[in-house]
This record gives C-alpha cells, structure tokens and sequence, in this order.
C-alpha cells in the first residue's frame, strides 16, 4: 500500500445546472488574470500607461489560444483525424490540447497588431509581459491534472500521481506528476526573469527571450519524462527537438541584441511621460490653489483676532481727519501773519 502519492480528481467538470465548469478552463482563465496583472504592474513601472497591457492582451490572448489547438491538432493529428474518429473534437479545446509554441508564436502575432495599433515597440511589451506567461503556464499546467493527462513514466516516489482513468488507452496506476515538475519550474523562470531584469536592465526584448531559453531547457527534461504518444524523431519527441530549437534561437537573440542595442528602451509608450507631467502640474496647481486659500483663512482670522484697543472705533477716525483739515487750513494764516510782521 502507498503511503504517499498525489490523488487525481474523480472528475474535471462540475455541472452548474446546464452551465458545465471546467477545470482546465478555469487554470487558463486565472492564468491569464494573473499574466496581465503582473504585465500591468511591470509596464507602468516602465514608463507604460495603466491599462494598456489589458488592451493588446484582448488581442493576444484569442490569437494565443487559436495557435495553440492549432499546433495540437497538427502536431497530434491522428487523434482527430484518423479511422474512427470525429474531427468535431478538434474544437474541443476543453477537453485539453494547446501547445505552448503555437500559443507563443500565434500569440505574438496578436500582441503585434495590439501594439501597432497603440504605437508601442512589440519587444518592450514582450519584456513586460514575460513573467506572467510563466505564471500563467505554471497555472495552466494544473488543468492537466484535471484532465489526468500528460504524466509521465511509472514511479514510487512520494509524490507520485495516481491515474484512476482508463479512457484513451490510459492504465491506472503511479507516474510522475510531469505537469507538477514543469508549473514549479515555471514559477522559477517568472523568478529568473524578474531577478535578471531588475538586475540586468534586460530591454529590446531580453528579458522575454531569456524566459523562452529558460523555458525550453526545462521543458526539455519534462518531456522526456512524459510517456503519452509523440512523434519521434532520431529517438526524441517532437517536442524535444522543438525546445532544443528554440532555445539556441532565444540564446543568439540575447547576444546579438545585447551587442547591437544595449540598455532599454528609453520611451515604452508614446504620450505616457506627458499625461505623467500634465498630472503633477494639475496636483501642483491645486497644492497652491488650496494653499493661497488656506492663507487667506488664516489672515481673516487673525483680524477677527486683534484686541479692541488695536482696531480704531470710527468716531475717533472721524475726529482724526477733521483735526488734520484744521491744521491744513491753519498753516496759511500763519504764513500770511508772518509776511505782514516781517
């Protein structure tokens, strides 16, 4: 009997009325909730306006899943395709299947045509960004559990993943939690990518290039692991070939562009700094709108303030200028008497 092992759920959808709720659907919901929450954050701190991440994520994320089933389906086409069975479930994308290059590659055409809509550099946006994919791959990768699929190579260990499903070949028993071992590497590559970028001044799209290197290496071990059906070619998985590829791609980008366009980029977002600086002056002139406003208050206080005996009654003003005529008029006569004396 096993004393340790990480239980599968009896069942990846739980029925709200007619309304399904799916498992695998929410992990990718929330990972894009968190993939655009942290891109946010990063981009303002860039010099980027809030909200504008959000905005080409409506672009992003449609074409991001599209590419994924797409390179699913292509990649594992048998499964849709072959004798005895139903295209239809090629658009079941619930029911799992995205791959993550498709989902990049397709996804970055989308954030493209956002960011030239918006006049943004795509490799500033991309820098941004980078962490939260991680993040939301590492949350993603739990609706695999759901779905009690991709696991890898039978196993004793501790935290080994019980498969109780027998559907589409599948056999009940102990493997390895592979989509456990790729969402904790995940969250150290959003780590990585945070540290370096803070550490580094990673711009021009680095930072977003050291995350798919950091990506693919890992990738590349758990796919090894894995034991569900994949092309192979020369002995390795399609998949592995894939991320030996692109990790030598992202590696020459980071050199190459560390040569020709070192440092960041010194504007992300075109009219953030002057909206920035219309703000302040607005907050300065109100500061001294309420300050003058404050002063006035204070010196009409001060006059309330003031002793009777500082503050003249308007008898004794009155007397005063009626004492200054008579001396105005006093001096002639005394000029006059002076000249017949003299």
């Amino acid at each position: 009997m096993e004393l340790a092992y990480i239980p599968s759920p009896s069942r990846g959808v739980i029925h709200l009325g007619p309304i399904p709720l799916r498992g695998y659907a929410f992990c990718i919901i929330i990972g894009v909730f968190v993939a655009v929450w942290l891109g946010n954050r990063r981009w303002v701190a860039r010099g980027g306006r809030a909200g504008t991440v959000a905005d080409i994520a409506v672009w992003a994320v449609p074409f991001g899943l599209i590419g994924g089933r797409l390179y699913h389906v292509i990649t594992d086409y048998e499964l849709y395709f072959s004798e005895g069975r139903d295209w239809v479930d090629a658009f079941k994308i619930w029911e799992g299947g995205l791959g993550i290059w498709g989902a990049i590659a397709l996804g970055a055409v989308g954030a493209w045509i956002g960011c030239r809509r918006r006049g943004i550099p795509l490799p500033a946006y991309a820098d941004a960004v980078a962490p939260g994919i991680a993040l939301a791959q590492a949350l993603g990768r739990w609706g695999n559990w759901f779905n009690q699929e991709l696991y890898g190579r039978r196993t004793d260990v501790p935290w080994a993943l019980e498969i109780t499903s027998s559907t589409d070949g599948r056999v009940p028993g102990l493997y390895h939690p592979t989509f456990l071992y790729e969402s904790l590497w995940c969250i150290g590559v959003a780590l990585l990518v945070i540290w370096a970028d803070r550490r580094f001044k990673m711009g021009h799209g680095r930072a977003f290039a050291l995350y798919v290197a950091a990506y693919c290496a890992g990738r590349f071990w758990v796919e090894y692991m894995r034991v569900d059906d994949a092309h192979h070619i020369l002995g390795l998985r399609l998949n592995n070939w894939t991320a030996l590829l692109v990790f030598l791609l992202a590696v020459v980008y980071i050199v190459v562009s560390a040569k020709k366009r070192p440092g960041r980029e010194a504007v992300v977002e075109p009219g953030a700094a002057d909206d920035d600086s219309g703000a302040a002056s607005a907050d300065k002139k109100a500061e001294g709108d309420a300050a003058t406003t404050e002063d006035e208050k204070t010196s009409e206080a001060d006059d309330e303030a003031k002793p009777e005996s500082e503050v003249k009654p308007e008898s004794d003003a009155a007397d005063d200028e009626a004492k200054s005529e008579a001396e105005d008029a006093k001096e002639p006569r005394d000029e006059a008497e002076s000249a017949r004396k003299g």
